[in-house]
């Protein structure tokens, strides 16, 4: 499965460019991949444009900590779940809020949660 399409990665490029020269800048997450059989997901707002495997995003590996940070793609690619699925792209998803209110509503949840239901 395509983890970032074409579109996905123009809109991530074009908003790591935009985080190059604007320290504010808090996009609305683009993608969100996730492992079906694990706790883990991810929920990206940016890719370097001088690197496309270096994302920035919200991590949540399932141990209640959840980070933000950079992500290499090619790392999110190996992790396989406990019946061994790889990682897939919600097709489904559709943020509705910049990065920042996912991440302080999964800080305190210790999970990414959708933050409405905060």
């Amino acid at each position: 499965m395509i983890l970032i399409t074409e579109d996905d990665r123009e809109t991530l490029v074009r908003n790591g460019e935009a985080a190059a020269h604007s320290d504010g800048f808090d996009p609305i997450p683009v993608v969100k991949i996730f492992v079906p059989d694990g706790p883990a997901t991810w929920l990206l707002s940016e890719l370097d444009p001088s690197d496309p495997n270096v994302a920035f995003g919200l991590a949540d590996l399932g141990q209640g900590a959840p980070e933000l940070g950079k992500i290499l793609i090619s790392e999110i690619s190996k992790i396989r779940g406990s019946a061994g699925l790889p990682p897939e792209r919600d097709r489904f998803f559709r943020a509705d809020a910049p990065l920042s209110v996912y991440a302080r509503a999964a800080m305190a949840a210790g999970a990414i949660i959708n933050p409405q239901a905060v």
